[in-house]
């Protein structure tokens, strides 16, 4: 039973969130990714919110959660993109020249019920690093040099 509840509540409250850093920099990977998984996972903690499914691409992040019903989706965003970000210039403190005022998240976010397409929300995240991958690597075009002819003779 996906149901959970509360003293007299039983829901099931899902969301696919997608929200992305200022400018869309792909600053996710690398160093910070670990970080910001975990500053997320431990924000949500704090607000009884479990993570069915989340994944860093590059440039956004990737939610399956549940929230609970007396928390609005936008109050749990903002408290979300706004303690991670002070988190993250508190972790790393040289970001803030790159950054300035210590704002990490672009404003806005893309929210979605999933109700009964929850595992096809929790699929997609999990496949959608890869499924990008592979659309790169068939982008790329072998160099090649267009005077190559003229270097022949």
């Amino acid at each position: 039973m996906d149901e959970q509840s509360l003293t007299h509540t039983k829901w099931k409250c899902q969301y696919h969130i997608v929200f992305i850093p200022k400018y869309r920099r792909k600053v996710i990977y690398g160093k910070l990714r670990k970080d910001i998984g975990e500053i997320l996972r431990r924000l949500c903690e704090f607000k009884h919110v479990e993570i069915i499914e989340a994944h860093a691409m590059p440039d956004h992040i990737h939610m399956l959660v549940s929230i609970p019903p007396k928390m609005s989706v936008s109050e749990f965003i903002g408290y979300l993109k706004g303690k991670s970000s002070l988190m993250i210039f508190e972790r790393h403190a040289n970001m803030k020249y790159k950054y300035g005022r210590r704002v990490f998240w672009a404003k806005g976010y893309y929210v979605s019920t999933v109700g009964a397409n929850k595992a096809a929300v929790a699929k997609y995240i999990r496949e959608q690093e890869t499924e990008d991958q592979m659309a790169d690597q068939m982008s790329f075009k072998e160099y090649e040099n267009p005077f190559k002819h003229l270097e022949e003779e």
